[in-house]
């Protein structure tokens, strides 16, 4: 059919397939805007006519015919007519979404993910600090987001995150993750990656958090019980020690699981914790008493050959897991009485009640000070220390073996010399 022979717009499907071509390319009006093209080697297309912001008139591209069929094409120029009467010039906003698209695929959100995590590890941050970091990364973050385009998430899917979380009361986690997931989108967009933070408004909508509450400790008048019972746990050796040595040492569980053969020093009696594995990324020496030294011996026989002192057993973690300690206490009879990290509660209390200083129990416990005392005092009152654990030891043994009054007041006695003997070797 020759063009000449066109009588009524818009084309019919009949007129498209038989149009032929010309020795030059032409364009037939369809309707408002979109033309019928049709090239000399028999091509066929659709094209349509558009005011440019600028008010040049231009030409865009709709596809090929027969591929894209006449109703298809109508429809495509309505929406692209709408865009120009917004001042948007559809050749650009086709460019952009190609973009788009491309980003997309390029930027999955787990990329950004690792991006914010190495600069965590590049910043330094302590071992557990990290462990933690991962933990909820790989357990939460990324498998709900992980794959997801970053320029696809919306603050429908970080709230819904957030929501899964709380529903298993893990509000600690979820206040973690909601600071982790701002963080992220804001190096994003800082990267040009993103324009916006799905996560900034997460704290509007998060659910009260519980008030805090003490972990689970004993009191001085259940201890005799509590330590009776713990010597007789049946128990591997290694959950047992680690037990102990929470108890002898008042350090936190995480500290102790992750103890090492190279950091215990037998002869001089002390265990010296890196920075790099410390909360306040400073090294920590850890004093270890008479008791604590015999336990460590035994222990030595059974995991001595390896690299850590409490070796996990056919699992992908190197050491015990952070439920073995409270697993040796629910052993015992002591479930929701007593969990690991309790025993530096029981051990803070009970020495601060027997007249200890609290400068010295809190370097014990690892307790940041306050001001340029925090930064400059690295000596963290060793020798005081020392006799402090010593007695507290001691202390814990007459407990378990039922202390008479007389030995009470021995034991008060002991106190006052040991403070004295101290303060006469500092001075010195």
């Amino acid at each position: 059919m020759k063009r000449s022979e066109i009588k009524k717009r818009p084309l019919a499907d009949t007129v498209l397939a038989s149009l032929e071509p010309d020795d030059k390319e032409y364009r037939e009006l369809d309707s408002p805007g979109l033309y019928f093209r049709v090239k000399p080697n028999g091509q066929k297309g659709w094209l349509l006519r558009h005011k440019k912001p600028d008010c040049r008139w231009g030409w865009h591209g709709l596809g090929g015919y027969p591929e894209i069929p006449a109703k298809v094409a109508r429809k495509k120029a309505q929406e692209l007519r709408e865009l120009v009467a917004h001042g948007i010039d559809p050749v650009q906003h086709k460019a952009a979404q190609r973009a788009a698209q491309k980003a997309t695929v390029l930027n999955p959100f787990h990329e950004s993910v690792a991006y914010w995590y190495q600069r965590k590890v590049d910043d330094g941050l302590a071992e557990s600090t990290l462990r933690l970091m991962r933990g909820y990364l790989d357990n939460d973050i990324l498998p709900a987001l992980g794959d997801k385009p970053i320029t696809a998430i919306t603050p429908r899917d970080c709230a819904e995150l957030q929501a899964k979380i709380e529903a298993r009361g893990a509000t600690n986690t979820r206040d973690k993750i909601r600071v982790a997931l701002r963080q992220i989108f804001s190096q994003a967009i800082a990267r040009g990656l993103c324009e916006n933070n799905p996560a900034s408004e997460l704290v509007t909508i998060a659910t009260k958090t519980p008030r805090a509450k003490h972990y689970p400790h004993l009191l001085e008048s259940e201890l005799p019980d509590f330590l009776r019972a713990l010597r007789g746990s049946t128990s591997r050796t290694p959950a047992r020690t680690a037990t102990w040595l929470c108890l002898w040492t008042a350090s936190r569980p995480g500290m102790v699981r992750w103890a090492e053969w190279s950091e215990i020093d037998f002869e001089a009696a002390l265990w010296t914790i890196p920075a790099a594995k410390m909360k306040m990324r400073r090294d920590h020496v850890v004093p270890l008493s008479r008791q604590a030294l015999e336990a460590l011996r035994e222990l030595h026989r059974v995991t001595g050959r390896g690299r850590y002192l409490f070796p996990g057993i056919g699992s992908k973690q190197p050491v015990i897991s952070e439920n073995t300690i409270n697993l040796t206490l629910r052993k015992i009879g002591y479930r929701d009485r007593l969990v690991g990290h309790g025993t530096r509660h029981t051990a803070s209390t009970l020495l601060r009640e027997h007249g200890w200083e609290k400068d010295h129990v809190e370097a014990q416990l690892a307790h940041k000070e306050a001001g340029v005392a925090g930064i400059y005092n690295q000596a963290a009152y060793l020798p005081q220390r020392r006799a402090m654990m010593q007695w507290y030891a001691d202390y814990l043994d007459c407990l378990a073996e039922s202390m008479t009054p007389a030995r009470r007041a021995d034991f008060d006695r002991r106190v006052n010399m040991l403070e004295s003997n101290v303060l006469e070797l500092v001075r010195a």
